[in-house]
């Protein structure tokens, strides 16, 4: 790490070449759960508000939380990249690969993320909130992603005091984080409620708890590829045990309607099933030219495929990378540079290709 706070010490065109430890599919339930994920929003005393900062108070902020992380004895585990230096395509890969929000790269001023070595870590600096931490696990792990960003929250809040009121709790910039500030998501791939047209009922029963579904890359973001976030919507009044209970009271119901989905699919429409997942590896490993949308339908397919054993010799963490890394911007970092958007169909149906026929 250099010394002026550039980011040659973290290499993103080797980032995309390595999995992330939360897509191995190695936890609990990832037959269908993706990743637990908790995130946690801060706010230092003494500063104001995002909205209402400068661009000198930005960079003031980054660079005291940077310096006071680093020298946690956890925060050595943390490489810094200062955001606002990167292109487009370099922030929108950080987005892709869920270490940056989207409200991260789109911003602007002074602002930058620390990452964790194994990618399941990262500290957001000066997204809506000062600090955003999160934890990435594979599988529904909940309670152990809870433990660990506990440990992490602790650690810093020994060196940086957190504007915390004995009565509301700690102070956000969205009323609807005030309190705990916590953030609680499971990422699902549920294409048996999809197929059956049933998904718009979790939507409903979600609804009326308090949670929240939404796309791939959270709040605003389109269901691609049949993964959905259950979070919860508001912290304030409510405790992080509560907020953990009430995801692991009703995820293991979603499993439970996919997993009959699922079976009753192959009872009454089985010849049809394997004709859908059939085509679509037949198109994912001969189409000379294939947008990102339908890449991640018909990876949806494979992946649902895989898991019924209808699909030999590829597994689920294969899987779960080609979603990934055939995104727009993990397509042309693999293929060394900037790609118009025919160039990106073909690079991307020839990795593809490339991939699946190993």
């Amino acid at each position: 790490m250099t010394p002026d706070g550039e980011n040659s010490s973290f290499n993103l065109t080797d980032l995309v070449q390595r999995s992330g430890r939360w897509l191995c599919a190695s936890g609990p339930e990832s037959d269908i759960v993706i990743s637990t994920r908790i995130r946690l929003a801060r706010n230092v005393v003494g500063f104001p508000f995002m909205s209402r900062a400068d661009d000198d108070t930005k960079k003031q902020l980054v660079d005291t939380l940077r310096s006071t992380i680093q020298a946690t004895e956890i925060g050595r585990n943390y490489q810094f990249l200062n955001v606002e230096e990167l292109n487009e395509l370099d922030r929108q890969l950080l987005v892709e690969r869920q270490l940056i929000s989207r409200e991260l790269a789109q911003s602007s001023g002074p602002r930058g993320v620390m990452i964790g070595n194994s990618e399941q870590t990262s500290i957001m600096l000066n997204e809506e909130d000062h600090v955003r931490m999160q934890i990435l696990n594979s599988g529904l792990a909940l309670e152990e992603s809870w433990a660990e960003i506990d440990v992490l929250d602790n650690a810093l809040e020994e060196r940086i005091s957190f504007a915390f009121d004995e009565t509301l709790g700690y102070l956000t910039a969205c009323p609807t984080n005030v309190g705990t500030g916590i953030r609680v998501s499971v990422m699902l791939h549920l294409p048996g409620l999809r197929i059956t047209r049933e998904i718009q009922k979790v939507h409903q029963a979600a609804q009326k708890i308090n949670l929240a579904v939404r796309g791939l890359y959270g709040e605003g973001s389109q269901a691609m590829g049949d993964f959905y976030q259950i979070s919860n919507q508001v912290t304030l009044g409510c405790t992080e045990s509560e907020l953990l209970d009430s995801l692991a009271e009703v995820v293991p119901n979603i499993l439970g309607y996919e997993r009959r989905v699922r079976d009753l699919l192959c009872r009454d429409n089985k010849s049809q099933l394997d004709d859908q997942i059939s085509r679509a590896m037949g198109v994912l490993t001969s189409a000379r030219s294939i947008s990102s949308e339908e890449t991640m339908h018909l990876l949806s397919s494979v992946r649902l495929g895989v898991n019924l054993g209808m699909v030999p010799d590829i597994d689920i963490a294969t899987v779960n990378e080609l979603f990934i890394q055939t995104q727009p911007s993990h397509l042309q970092k693999i293929s060394g540079g900037p790609l118009k958007t025919p160039e990106r169909n073909e690079a991307r149906a020839a990795f593809l290709q490339q991939r699946l026929k190993k």
